[in-house]
């Protein structure tokens, strides 16, 4: 990370301070109560221009306050078996806490489908997760380790990647957009596993498109990365899908509780039962509302949209030069 710029620190702090509600206590929302440790966050993101970090920071704020963000946590997805099928096509979960105390979030790149509900839910869940990170797991984790833990690391699957269904980018990249701009640095490493060839060439090319503190944060391990992971991590937190000995095995627990990406794991159980129990608290007296909870969807910016039509292009030159069908996924590394 380099020294870091206490003065950028100070007026950075010095402008927050100044805010008033309702944009006060959404920012508290944002920290709680590691104030310093989300500054430099979203300095990193501005390259440490205050004037600019100050807009970032104030725009982000706004976006939480015109869509209730501070309020998505009382509006579960029900029916339960609508929850179940965004969890079956929207592939992650938490697998566990690397020895630094880092949450470790496991995510099905290759094999989620996003086609069992609308985009709304798909963003709705993802924003669900970042705020449950946010404000129930990193400042539980931050208690029991006695210092800010304010990061997680992220190990991205990439068993069963194929060409890309075009479609799927234009989601993933709204998704990326939504953290790139409201929840930056908050992943201290990606680890790539069962990376296929296909990952490895369109790696090639964006990879040069990436700014240079992003690619820093992605490490693409041999095989299901078992033996480099398990030097950060101990063998109950790691991945189902890394937990085969050997390299090159890719297959998920035949167990669906054994994946962290069910229902059925202990981490989806505690985020879901949370969002339904904050939602009766809220308003007792109702029934649980059902329907999708509307974020605004935000307009993919340059940095996005030029490596996603890079993929795009890359998988085109795939399927035209060896007459292979289109599938599943995106390879877009999320810059969070």
């Amino acid at each position: 990370m380099g020294i870091v710029p206490d003065e950028a620190i100070i007026q950075f702090k010095a402008l927050m301070d100044q805010v008033e509600e309702p944009l006060k206590r959404t920012y508290q929302n944002i920290h709680q109560g590691y104030q310093t440790e989300t500054l430099m966050r979203f300095l990193k993101a501005r390259e440490w221009n205050v004037a600019k970090t100050h807009k970032m920071l104030i725009d982000c704020l706004h976006w939480r306050i015109q869509n209730e963000i501070d309020n998505i946590l009382m509006k579960p997805i029900v029916p339960t078996d609508l929850y179940r099928a965004v969890r079956d096509s929207q592939l992650i979960g938490m697998s566990g806490y690397s020895r630094e105390g880092l949450p470790v979030f496991a995510i099905g790149v290759g094999l989620s489908t996003f086609d069992k509900a609308s985009v709304h839910y798909y963003v709705q869940s993802h924003i669900q997760i970042n705020e449950y990170r946010d404000r129930i797991i990193l400042p539980s984790a931050s208690k029991k380790y006695g210092r800010p833990i304010t990061t997680c690391v992220k190990v991205l699957d990439m068993t069963g990647l194929k060409l890309s269904a075009l479609s799927q980018i234009k989601l993933l990249t709204i998704i990326s957009t939504v953290d790139d701009l409201n929840y930056p640095e908050k992943t201290k490493t990606y680890y790539i596993v069962n990376a296929p060839y296909i990952f490895s060439a369109c790696w090639k090319v964006v990879k040069p498109l990436l700014q240079e503190r992003t690619r820093k944060k992605v490490q693409v391990l041999p095989g299901n990365g078992r033996d480099e992971l398990l030097k950060i991590m101990d063998l109950t937190s790691l991945p189902h899908f890394c937990t085969k000995e050997g390299s090159g095995s890719s297959q998920h627990a035949e167990n669906a509780t054994e994946s962290c990406y069910s229902l059925d794991h202990p981490f989806h159980q505690q985020l879901y039962n949370y969002i339904k129990q904050q939602s009766l608290i809220n308003e007792p007296d109702k029934p649980i509302k059902q329907g999708s909870f509307h974020v605004d969807l935000p307009e993919a910016a340059a940095e996005g949209t030029k490596i996603a039509e890079t993929i795009e292009s890359e998988l085109l030159k795939f399927e035209n030069g060896n007459g292979i069908s289109r599938s599943a996924s995106s390879l877009k590394i999320i810059d969070d």
